[in-house]
């Protein structure tokens, strides 16, 4: 893959085999039947939101076009399927020159999304789109998971920055990627030097506990501290007694100390009395950090306190208790025969306990009131109202094959701020709910 436009300094390995083995043997039946080459339709959406939560927030999109750019098999990749018996080898000989040449839309990475949007669609022969379902899934259903936490703490933080730092809490390449989504999502750092130095994102850290336990005393492990990274960085006061370390803090960098962080204890009582202590020590200037497992509803209770940055790890990476978002990759249209113009007819799985599709090649659009507030999500099938016709969410991601809507992350970050600012103001509150736009179809 050619990073080059992003400036990116890393490419993406092969994801071929980021699938599950029924991708393949479905590919191999559909081969034997002459059905492979159907044009089809498939299509991911939720059939629900997280419980309580009244939004989603769709991110991942710029990891699924490296995905699907790099969806190709190697020899050695062959070789395993070969030896394992899983495929014949007319499948094989298909797989070796496999290119996905098909078209994706989808909603644009940041965007809000609701139960039955169809966040992305893929268009090409039911072979080549098929193939895509597990590795697409993977990636929405973490990225956008993450993303929907991180948005909801951005709003419960307010103007105050927020700090990624989930690295040691799950998979080391899945913290690359929740670092990435925590960012569309609003946060403004990562403590992960992996996912500062693929995706560009503004790297913190300091110092742990353990520095402090390193020396012999809390002031030598302050002095150098301070001697190598400067009086503007941060210190670790609550290893022993924070009144102490608070003092000793500002009398070896002076008032000029850049912050002190607490990471345990009632933090509420703490933050009043550290800062009371750092304004009377005439650090007045000091901001105060605070970590220690940290979700939405926690960094909303501190909203009163004298708190001026948080930083955030296992609750952010899993979620906060969601740690999925249940988004599903289904066969929405194909086509009546192999013809290259036969017309699509829409199809969709009939189940109960709520696992019904609706059929047919969707778009979406966002319906707005009279001061400019989403009121409704509408999906349709067919042609767009003219009403709507301004207010269509799908974009183009790929065309006959080829990545046309690769964006700096930092696009994907403002739209989200923009999308969320667009929704009714009850879709920041924190209390439970229902989704906070209703889904209409067309």
């Amino acid at each position: 893959m050619n990073t080059a436009d992003l400036g990116l300094p890393v490419t993406v390995p092969s994801t071929a085999l980021f699938t599950d083995q029924y991708e393949l043997t479905m590919l191999q039946a559909a081969l034997r039947s002459q059905n492979a080459d159907r044009r089809s339709v498939f299509e991911v959406f939720t059939r629900r939101l997280p419980e309580g939560r009244r939004y989603g927030v769709v991110a991942g999109t710029g990891r699924v076009l490296d995905a699907v750019e790099n969806f190709r098999f190697d020899e050695t990749m062959l070789g395993f399927l070969r030896e394992r018996g899983i495929l014949d080898e007319p499948t094989l000989e298909w797989l070796a020159g496999y290119r996905f040449r098909g078209d994706i839309w989808g909603y644009p990475e940041g965007e809000v999304y609701f139960p039955g949007s169809p966040i992305m669609r893929v268009e090409g022969t039911f072979a080549e789109a098929v193939l895509l379902e597990t590795v697409i899934l993977s990636i929405l259903n973490h990225d956008s998971a993450v993303a929907a936490a991180a948005s909801r703490m951005s709003v419960a933080a307010g103007e105050r920055p927020l700090m990624e730092m989930g690295a040691r809490r799950t998979h080391e390449l899945a913290a690359v990627a929740a670092a990435r989504s925590a960012y569309v999502g609003g946060f403004h750092t990562t403590s992960d030097l992996a996912a500062g130095f693929r995706y560009h994102i503004p790297t913190v850290g300091t110092s742990a506990h353990a520095f402090t336990l390193l020396h012999d005393t809390e002031r030598d492990a302050f002095t150098a501290q301070v001697d190598t990274l400067g009086r503007g960085t941060t210190l670790l006061v609550d290893t022993f007694d924070v009144t102490e370390a608070v003092r000793l803090a500002v009398e070896v960098a002076g008032p000029e100390l850049g912050a002190v962080r607490i990471d345990s204890g009632d933090l509420l009582l703490v933050a009043h009395r550290v800062r009371q202590q750092l304004d009377e020590l005439g650090a007045t200037h000091t901001k105060i950090v605070v970590t220690s497992d940290l979700d939405e509803y926690a960094i909303a209770s501190l909203a009163a306190a004298p708190v001026d940055a948080y930083g955030v790890g296992t609750q952010l990476v899993t979620g906060s208790g969601h740690p999925t978002c249940s988004m599903v990759y289904k066969l929405v249209a194909r086509a009546q025969s192999d013809a290259p113009d036969a017309p699509l007819r829409p199809v969709a799985k009939k189940s109960l306990g709520g696992k019904t599709s609706v059929g047919g090649r969707k778009w979406a659009a966002r319906r707005l009131d009279e001061d400019g507030v989403a009121e409704a999500e509408v999906v349709g099938v067919g042609e767009v109202p003219e009403e709507l016709a301004g207010r269509q969410l799908l974009v183009p991601l790929v065309t006959g094959g080829k990545v046309v809507a690769r964006e700096p992350l930092d696009a994907a970050r403002e739209r989200h701020i923009a999308a969320r600012a667009g929704l009714p103001l009850s879709a920041t509150q924190l209390s439970r709910g229902e989704a906070v736009l209703p889904t209409e179809y067309l």
